[in-house]
């Protein structure tokens, strides 16, 4: 009985002494993994590095965030400006060659649009799972990394001036008294202007919608090529009220010139800007590269100050950007894929009603 016992115990002994050594090779292992991991990501940057990655933004105050990323990658970054619609006709015109390897920002329209044109690639970054699912396209082939509020710039000094009420709705817009006073981009070209086409026609149903479109064009006396035209022409008193995205150098010129930003009352039309791979792309590896730096909660965190369009609501969880005091219950309730399906026939619509304004 006795060494029965010993017996046992030895095995109980021999046992742990397996199971303990099993835990600390699987530690071992895993701590060579992590190492492994990390070279094979420092490999991959140094294959990466002295490479040139081409951007398309809708601005140029990106430079800072991409110069980021050149330190970190030693990946060089080339970038031109143009906006979502002009960009998104260019990229057909291409037929498979693009002009670049990242499209960065713009309307959401216009990166759905593109999906179906098969002018993207597909990219599921580690760095999106947190993301909602409603700001990224559940096959990789676009991600969004900010919201565009949209929102009006009132020039004070043009309706004192002119003895103009302070519009406080969109409904406001329609009043004859605002006469060749109001500006906007082609939604064909700026996807906020088309985020405000969409986003009204939603509030207001068709048929109400088209009427205010209608309405409010009587005030418009030409449709703006460039998606910034509105915010610079109201500012230097071109025009009283420029439709504009709500970002922060808007709410800069409070301080700097006599105007002023207003949510209006009724709804807040809002979209997110977009961020994709191009297919085709000369620089893959390093569009990859860029997509995780971007979408790391530190430097999304950079990006949400250094942009003040992406400053009003970021998308990322945990991320803060700029307070613009934007009153969110009034954001209309969107249904985001109708800016992609519903594109065309709204443009043709538009153009049908505004001719060549």
């Amino acid at each position: 009985m006795k060494n029965t016992s010993k017996i046992l115990i030895l095995l109980l002994i021999f046992s742990m002494i397996l199971s303990l050594a099993a835990c600390q090779k699987k530690e071992a292992s895993d701590d060579e993994g992590e190492i492994q991991e990390e070279i094979a990501n420092e490999g991959e940057n140094a294959d990466l590095e002295g490479t040139t990655l081409n951007i398309v933004a809708t601005s140029e105050s990106y430079k800072e965030f991409f110069d980021k990323f050149t330190d970190e990658t030693g990946i060089k970054v080339e970038f031109i400006s143009m906006s979502s619609g002009e960009l998104l006709s260019r990229v057909k015109a291409e037929e498979g060659k693009p002009m670049a390897d990242i499209w960065f920002g713009g309307g959401l329209d216009a990166f759905m649009e593109a999906k179906e044109e098969g002018l993207l690639e597909s990219y599921i970054s580690k760095e999106s799972e947190d993301i909602p699912a409603e700001f990224k396209d559940p096959e990789g082939y676009w991600i969004g990394k900010g919201l565009t509020i949209v929102g009006l710039l009132v020039n004070k000094d043009i309706l004192e001036e002119n003895n103009l009420p302070m519009p406080t709705s969109w409904k406001d817009l329609t009043n004859p008294v605002y006469k060749d006073e109001i500006i906007m981009s082609n939604p064909a070209i700026s996807g906020t202007n088309y985020a405000a086409v969409n986003g009204l026609l939603q509030m207001m149903g068709e048929e109400e919608g088209w009427k205010f479109f209608e309405e409010l064009d009587k005030n418009i006396p030409y449709y703006a090529k460039r998606g910034k035209d509105p915010q610079l022409k109201t500012m230097e008193g071109e025009f009283a009220i420029g439709i504009i995205p709500a970002d922060k150098s808007a709410f800069d010129l409070q301080e700097e010139q006599n105007v002023e930003v207003v949510f209006p009352e009724d709804g807040i039309p809002w979209v997110p800007e977009g961020v994709a791979i191009f297919k085709n792309s000369q620089n893959l590896e390093g569009a990859k590269a860029f997509i995780d730096f971007m979408l790391s909660k530190e430097n999304q965190q950079i990006l949400a100050q250094i942009d003040g369009k992406d400053g009003a609501q970021m998308v990322k969880p945990g991320v803060e950007g700029y307070d613009l005091g934007v009153p969110e219950k009034r954001f209309i309730k969107q249904d985001l894929s109708s800016f992609g399906k519903d594109r065309e026939p709204i443009l043709e619509r538009w153009s049908e009603l505004v001719g060549d304004k």
